[in-house]
């Protein structure tokens, strides 16, 4: 076996497709098989059968299939779609562009324009811009639009200087809060100003300073930025809210008069503990201290509460609470949920991304929600105008006509409702659905330009399989494409997801097809410390991150090889950032897989601890222990400092700009495997952040890991790249 045994690749390059948290890249639009939850069958998959108009599928070893679902196509045809809004009669959208270094723009859509795209929406903002925020560094929310968005009330954060800028009607950008150097704004909102009686706007919104060279942190704050009676914004912005580490979701209640956000401190994360408070904005001398605000929730100092929202008729405060064990919605006044489920609301993973909203109001009042059942999205609509718990609950999802997986969902006057939707075959795409019609969702915009056919894509299967703790989850994707045949099993691909206190998720995701059209078995994990099972389940890693993750993915691969499913002699395994060190300790701790691939990964935890930015800077005292109290358990558990109980070869990605997992972390672990002699191979990519975004970059990410396995077990894959 030969391998590359040091490769340093820095790279200037075009386009981008990844982006973290707010955007689903999917690439094919094609009919969608049907989902299955299942307790593994004998060796599903394995024989393709005969396909391509009748031909007889050739008979060829897995991992040489060839494939049309290459590199280039997945970031070639597919854009990011995300952040729904309606305003009247108008839906707007963001998208963010591959093709133009993954700038984000906000988009309309209007089918009737002579100009419209391909998805029937013409562009808004200007092509200078991007509308991004790197509040926190992951960002989110970096838009604010009022009623009339194309007569100056559209707002956003321009990505390449962080300034908050005003789209005027002319079409020009104006700067506001100018004076406020080095800061970073997001997760506003646009309301009439409550200090003056005329028809003047503020904007509420979570500020990040960074001008202060001698603080080891920046400061962040909620602050007001005030327009003038003739329309000018103010330069400076007025604190409302600080003393706290963090805050996010300013809110406004509908009369002006109250300020809802929530905020929290180091060493929490959001879905550890936070507080939901409420400062008084119609008295002039109440302070902006958070310590003289209302608390309304988290009060015991143990509760994730997040997402408030007034209700804009009756007043009432809504958040959402996993006080009962699971993500619920609640509303201020009341001790229990006004919707008890034992499942979680709130979205796929909250509190990682600023201005997540897993529920909203439609305009006669009533509640609008999402939750996860089984693989697939629900739809609750549920009246809650009344003093109690929520009646006239009703319930809608794919027997009503709705894609598998939905979410993001914007309501209208006229009950049409607009979401972003897809399935394990199907690319993400802009539906509408009429609320009292009923019938197919109609899909208005598609995230994607190809089409692949369905006989080479795999569909999920949801498994249980036990574990350290009881039991764990995934789903399996067996190797598919019609064309060609194996009898015997695949080489299995496990699949670690970031976070670590995130979750996978059954939406089409070409990054999965590229591997199982090629004849690889994919088994994404949803380990312990996952969001979506509950609270209980997702606190699994409390103190126990680099062991309850790490038995977990190796647990989930035995499981299959014992079944007979996958190659238990060809298991490999990757991830991206958590998913990156849960990979790294899985080769470094046991003895399962035989290759494996980290993204922007983690291999030495005491200088993760040291070493990046604000919002995670104390993650790991709940994951792991307090440092440097408890120095010699990171170092116990770091990938880097157990070199020598390595024996597989490994591929390092990495990008060059990345503040949450600094570059140094992927070249301190390349340097000691080199010493160790292990086959080895670092990548590291000019321009590239926290996730890569350049089309290039995600190509030769992809293609690369491919011909890294390839080398590794022998396969010969069909134009592979050199390493």
């Amino acid at each position: 076996m030969t391998i590359t045994r040091r490769l340093i690749v820095s790279v200037t390059l075009c386009a981008a497709v990844h982006s973290a948290g707010a955007f689903t890249f999917p690439v094919s639009s094609v009919r969608a098989p049907s989902f299955e939850k299942t307790k593994m069958s004998t060796r599903t998959g394995t024989k393709m059968g005969s396909s391509q108009g009748g031909q007889e599928a050739v008979e060829k070893p897995f991992g040489t299939w060839d494939s049309p679902i290459t590199s280039k196509s997945i970031t070639a045809g597919s854009i990011g779609i995300g952040s729904l809004q309606v305003r009247g009669n108008e839906l707007f959208w963001i998208e963010a562009r591959p093709q133009e270094g993954g700038r984000s723009t906000l988009c309309k859509y209007d089918p009737t324009a002579e100009n419209k795209s391909e998805r029937n929406a013409v562009e808004v903002t200007p092509t200078e811009n991007s509308v991004r925020t790197t509040v926190h560094e992951y960002g989110g929310a970096g838009l604010m639009m009022g009623a009339n968005p194309l007569d100056g009330e559209i707002f956003f954060s321009d990505f390449s200087t962080q300034n908050l800028l005003q789209l005027c009607s002319d079409g020009t950008t104006r700067q506001l809060a100018s004076d406020d150097e080095k800061c970073r704004f997001a997760d506003g909102v646009l309301v009439p100003s409550p200090s003056t009686d005329t028809e003047t706007k503020a904007i509420y919104t979570v500020r990040e300073d960074h001008s202060k060279e001698d603080q080891k942190e920046p400061q962040n704050t909620i602050v007001s930025i005030e327009e003038s009676p003739d329309g000018v914004w103010g330069k400076t912005s007025t604190l409302q809210a600080e003393g706290n580490d963090f805050y996010a979701s300013p809110r406004v209640s509908p009369n002006g008069k109250q300020l809802a956000y929530v905020t929290w401190n180091h060493p929490s994360m959001p879905w550890d503990s936070t507080f939901l408070q409420i400062r008084e904005l119609d008295n002039e001398l109440h302070s902006s201290d958070s310590s003289t605000h209302e608390v309304v929730a988290g009060s015991d100092e143990d509760t994730s509460v997040l997402q408030p929202l007034w209700h804009p008729q009756t007043g009432d405060l809504y958040y959402i609470s996993d006080q009962s064990g699971f993500y619920n919605i609640y509303r201020k006044g009341l001790s229990e949920s006004i919707l008890p489920m034992e499942h979680d609301f709130g979205g796929a993973a909250p509190g990682w991304i600023l201005g997540e909203q897993g529920y909203d109001f439609l305009p006669d009042g009533r509640l609008i929600s999402v939750y996860q059942k089984e693989g697939s999205s629900v739809m609750v609509i549920a009246n809650v105008m009344n003093d109690g718990a929520a009646t006239d609950i009703e319930e809608y999802g794919i027997e009503d006509g709705l894609p598998m997986q939905f979410g993001g969902i914007a309501g209208s006057t006229s009950n049409d409702l607009y979401f972003l939707g897809g399935g394990p075959a199907e690319s993400t795409s802009v539906y509408k659905w009429n609320l009292d019609q009923r019938g197919a969702a109609e899909v208005l915009a598609c995230s994607s330009s190809l089409s692949f056919s369905d006989d080479l894509i795999s569909c999920p299967k949801q498994i249980e399989f036990p574990t350290t703790l009881g039991k764990a989850y995934g789903y399996y994707y067996a190797p598919r494409n019609d064309a060609f045949k194996c009898a015997e099993t695949p080489p299995l691909l496990v699949k670690a997801h970031g976070g670590p206190t995130a979750c996978t998720r059954t939406s089409f995701n070409p990054m999965i097809q590229y591997w199982t059209s090629r004849g690889f078995a994919i088994l994404d994990v949803d380990y312990g410390g996952s969001t979506g099972y509950g609270r209980e389940y997702r606190r699994r890693l409390r103190s126990s991150w680099g062991i309850v993750d790490v038995d977990d993915v190796c647990n989930g691969a035995l499981y299959l090889a014992e079944k007979g499913e996958v190659d238990g002699d060809r298991l490999c395994i990757d991830g991206g950032s958590a998913g990156g060190y849960t990979t790294l300790a899985a080769l470094a701790f046991r003895d399962v897989f035989k290759a494996g691939c980290s993204l922007y990964g983690i291999g030495d935890l005491t200088a993760l601890a040291g070493d990046t930015h604000k919002f995670e800077s104390r993650y790991l005292d709940g994951l792991v222990g307090r440092y440097p109290e408890d120095e010699q358990l990171y170092k116990d558990r770091s990938p880097i400092e157990s070199v020598d109980t390595l024996s597989c070869p490994i591929l390092l990605l990495q990008g060059e700009e990345d503040k949450v997992v600094p570059p140094n972390q992927a070249r301190m672990m390349h340097e000691a495997l080199l010493k160790k002699g292990i086959p080895t191979c670092l990548k590291i990519y000019d321009g590239e952040q926290h996730g890569f975004r350049q089309a290039k970059n995600i190509e030769d990410a992809l293609d690369s890991e491919l011909a890294f396995y390839g080398k590794v077990f022998g396969i010969e894959v069909p134009g592979a790249i050199d390493l």
